[in-house]
C-alpha cells in the first residue's frame, strides 16, 4: 500500500516512524512519503492561504498549492496518469480530514486497507478551498473524514489516527492476525476486559473462570463481558446490532443490561422500536 500525506507541518508526521507502522513502513508494506505543502507555493514567503471570499474569521488555504500537491503524489502512486493498467477502477482515495466529514469507524478503515493507494490531506485554519475537494474528484475518490464530533487545529493529528488504524489491518503488519479478530468493534462489540499475571494484585483476583483452562466457558463469560461493555458504554452499537446473530445467551445478557429484541431490533426494554443512536 502506497500513503501520502500532505501537510504544512510535516514534522508533525514523525511519529509514524515509530512502532509498528514504522516497522511496517521499513520492512515495505507500507510506502509513506510526507511531503511539506509549502514546496508548492509560488511567492517569495511560501503562502499557502488568504483571507475568506465573504468575509469572516480566519484564513483559508489557497488552492493551487493543493492542486500541485495532489498532481504530484497522483504521480507517485502505482497508477499515474496516463500509465498503461491505470483507470477509474485504479483511482486513489483522497481522504480530506474535517469535522464536516463522514465518521471515521473500523469499518472504515477495513475498507481503505485495501486500497493501493491512499492520499491525506491535512487541511489548516478554516479549511482548504471547496474548489481543490471539487476538482480532485475528476482524479480521486474524495472521501471527507472525521474522527468525531469535535474540532482540531488541524487534520495531522486525524491522519495520525487514521492511518494507524488503516496501517495496521495491512497483511503482515500485525504479527498475531488473531488479534485483530478479538479487539474492540471486530464484531460491532467493545472488547472484553484482559487481565495478566500475577493472579492476586493488591488484593483484586483475576476472574476464576479464566484460570480454568476450559475454553467453552472462558468464550462464554468474553462474550458476555463484550455485551455488558457495549450496553454501558456504546448504547448506539447495541441498538445497531443484527438480532440473527445472538443467540439465548446473549439475549439474556441483553435483557439484565436493559435491552430486548423487538421487532426485529434491539431495543431498550419498555420501547417501541429501534433505538436512536447516540450523537
Amino acid at each position: 500500500m502506497r500513503v501520502d500525506v500532505v501537510s504544512i507541518f510535516p514534522e508533525y508526521l514523525a511519529a509514524l516512524d515509530l512502532s509498528l507502522i514504522g516497522k511496517a513502513r521499513q520492512q515495505g508494506l507500507l510506502e509513506l512519503t510526507v511531503t511539506d505543502l509549502r514546496e508548492f507555493t509560488s511567492d517569495r514567503h511560501r503562502t499557502v492561504d488568504d483571507t475568506p471570499y465573504g468575509g469572516g474569521a480566519g484564513m483559508v488555504m489557497k488552492p493551487e498549492p493543493w492542486a500541485a500537491a495532489l498532481a504530484s503524489a497522483l504521480e507517485r502512486g502505482p497508477f499515474p496518469a496516463g500509465a498503461e493498467g491505470g483507470g477509474a477502477a485504479e483511482r486513489p482515495v483522497l481522504v480530506v480530514p474535517s469535522p464536516a466529514g463522514a465518521v471515521f469507524t473500523q469499518a472504515t478503515a477495513r475498507d481503505l486497507a485495501l486500497r493501493e493507494h491512499l492520499v491525506f490531506a491535512c487541511g489548516r485554519y478554516e479549511g482548504i478551498d471547496e474548489r481543490v475537494v471539487d476538482w480532485s474528484r475528476e482524479h480521486f475518490e474524495v472521501r471527507p473524514m472525521s474522527l468525531g464530533d469535535y474540532v482540531l487545529n488541524g487534520g495531522e493529528v486525524a491522519v495520525l489516527a487514521m492511518v494507524e488504524a488503516i496501517g495496521r489491518l495491512v497483511p503482515g503488519v500485525i504479527g498475531n492476525p488473531e488479534s485483530l479478530v478479538e479487539e474492540s468493534h471486530a464484531d460491532g462489540l467493545l472488547e472484553y476486559p484482559v487481565y495478566t499475571k500475577p493472579a492476586l494484585w493488591r488484593e483484586r483476583p483475576v476472574p476464576e473462570v479464566l484460570l480454568s483452562g476450559h475454553h467453552g466457558r472462558i468464550a462464554r463469560w468474553r462474550r458476555d463481558r463484550q455485551l455488558e461493555r457495549t450496553a454501558a458504554r456504546r448504547p448506539d452499537l447495541v441498538a445497531s446490532l443484527d438480532p440473527a446473530t445472538l443467540d439465548r445467551a446473549d439475549r439474556a445478557v441483553l435483557a439484565g443490561a436493559g435491552w430486548v429484541v423487538a421487532g426485529g431490533h434491539v431495543v431498550p426494554a419498555g420501547g417501541d422500536g429501534p433505538a436512536a443512536p447516540v450523537a
